[in-house]
């Protein structure tokens, strides 16, 4: 036995979901309701299963998009979108089998959809067009002059703000103007997005395997190196200091206080198998725990300010694809290439 495999034997309990539901693929996104009630869960060919928060199970499927979803969010407690492959952006009601509205993408495939934290706006990319909605579907302004796909969008929190990545770096837009309000260049693809809680970073996982942090108010940015793939997870935890991502096989803890984490020595957090690659990863809204997910289909939970051992464990089986915590901080979601879908209190 290696010491790895004795080190997770002796160091952690087992951790059991509350439940889970079977999906007929491979679980590409997870969106829970506001209150935390539901759960929506969108699987790559299509189908949009919606399951109740608290015991994982089914309460109601529909088609969702026919060349397959790509992303969902919630405007409401019952009120939820959708975007896929048919160019549609769709918004559903809980009880209602068929969209109650439909909205034109801009373009053949809608990779991203995301819901202002006040609930009023939404985002779409499709292509290299951003569209912003009001929540009743009215669209409200539309930029389709990005250097490429828009690769990922995410709201500002405390503004009303939205960032969009793509080939060239990093545009802003506000639902009131057509035009950019801040834009940073860079010569690269930015592929993922991912604000700080307190709106003044934003952290980019780019084309080149690198990471990006960007101060907002100024345009600022510190670029690190060293990860052996595209870093395609970031999540920061509530107090904005801590940032983590994927990009190996093991997760990599950037601590962003004081000067920032330009030439310091991250944090590493191991217990993946060293043959797998992070899938997933996710802080708590306003807690310090870390859940992360791996093609070896594990999922572990972290506390990386008290130090790199994990707290908890549970082998799935298939590689993770999702990981999504409810707003109460104290369930976590996790989605598989499979089409389960595993609800875990913490």
């Amino acid at each position: 036995m290696s010491r790895l495999s004795q080190w997770l034997q002796s160091s952690s309990a087992d951790w059991q979901p509350l439940g889970s539901s079977e999906l007929p693929d491979h679980v590409i996104a997870l969106a829970w309701s506001p209150n935390g009630a539901y759960l929506a869960a969108a699987t790559v060919s299509g189908p949009i299963a919606v399951l109740d928060g608290t015991t994982g199970r089914e309460v109601e499927r529909v088609r969702g998009h026919g060349f397959g979803t790509t992303a969902v969010d919630w405007l409401d407690e019952r009120t939820w979108l959708s975007a896929g492959q048919d160019g549609q952006i769709h918004r559903w009601e809980i009880g209602n089998h068929s969209p109650v509205q439909s909205w034109d993408g801009g373009a053949k495939w809608v990779e991203r959809l995301a819901v202002s934290r006040c609930r009023q706006f939404v985002a779409s990319g499709a292509g290299r067009q951003l569209r912003i909605w009001n929540r009743h579907g009215e669209l409200l302004q539309s930029a389709d002059d990005h250097a490429s796909t828009v690769a990922d969008l995410a709201w500002r929190p405390h503004q009303t703000q939205v960032a969009t990545a793509a080939f060239g770096g990093i545009r802003l837009y506000s639902p009131k103007l057509a035009q950019p309000v801040q834009s940073h260049a860079w010569k690269g693809s930015v592929l993922r997005i991912a604000w700080s809680p307190d709106g003044n970073y934003l952290a980019t996982g780019d084309q080149d395997s690198t990471v990006h942090f960007w101060i907002a108010a100024t345009g600022e940015d510190l670029q690190m190196w060293g990860y052996p793939t595209k870093v395609l997870q970031l999540s920061w935890d509530p107090t904005s200091r801590y940032l983590a991502t994927g990009g190996s096989n093991q997760i990599t803890i950037w601590d962003c206080s004081g000067r920032g984490p330009e030439g310091t020595k991250p944090l590493a957090l191991r217990g993946h198998d060293p043959r797998s690659s992070i899938a997933a990863l996710a802080f708590q809204h306003r807690g310090p725990k870390l859940v992360s997910g791996a093609t070896d289909g594990r999922v572990i939970l972290w506390q990386p300010n008290k130090g790199s051992q994990l707290l908890r464990q549970h082998v799935i089986g298939p590689a993770i694809t999702q990981i999504s915590w409810a707003g109460d901080d104290r369930r976590v979601a996790v989605g598989t290439e499979i089409g389960t879908v595993a609800i875990y209190r913490v």
